[in-house]
């Protein structure tokens, strides 16, 4: 399988949502992709933390894009469904989501992301993101 790096910047840098919130993509390997991102008080909720739906959101993108890089050229993936748990206040200097592939299959993928918050160089697990993936035909490289 070739390189999946060029191919998922390309879909990362087509989605508006990421570069609204100010996300980055970080890595990409076969089966893995991280996602980072800077709290802003644009992304926060009432109570300064980052709101929980960019949190998901970059979950969501880290799981989905993981998936992809297993698939071939021409597909594109579509998340089916996905459940997060928020473990702690996403609070720090950074966040980063790290997505995985679980399990990749023909049509669904099952993927999982973990999203820290780094504060003074320690990482703290905030959230935990189980998703179903599905492949796409004719659509490649389309994200979430």
């Amino acid at each position: 399988m070739p390189d999946p790096h060029a191919r998922i910047a390309a879909s990362f840098a087509r989605q508006g949502l990421m570069t609204t919130l100010g996300a980055t993509l970080t890595s990409v390997t076969a089966g893995r992709v991280e996602i980072s991102l800077v709290p802003a008080p644009a992304i926060s909720q009432q109570h300064g933390f980052v709101h929980a739906g960019a949190v998901a959101a970059i979950a969501d993108s880290a799981a989905g894009y993981a998936a992809l890089s297993l698939m071939p050229e021409g597909t594109g993936v579509l998340t089916t469904e996905f459940k997060i748990n928020l473990m702690a206040p996403a609070a720090g200097e950074r966040l980063i989501a790290r997505g995985r592939v679980v399990k990749a299959g023909r049509t669904l993928t099952v993927a999982q992301a973990e999203v820290f918050a780094v504060a003074n160089g320690a990482e703290k697990l905030v959230a935990l993101l189980t998703a179903t993936m599905m492949a796409v035909t004719g659509r490649d490289g389309i994200g979430d």
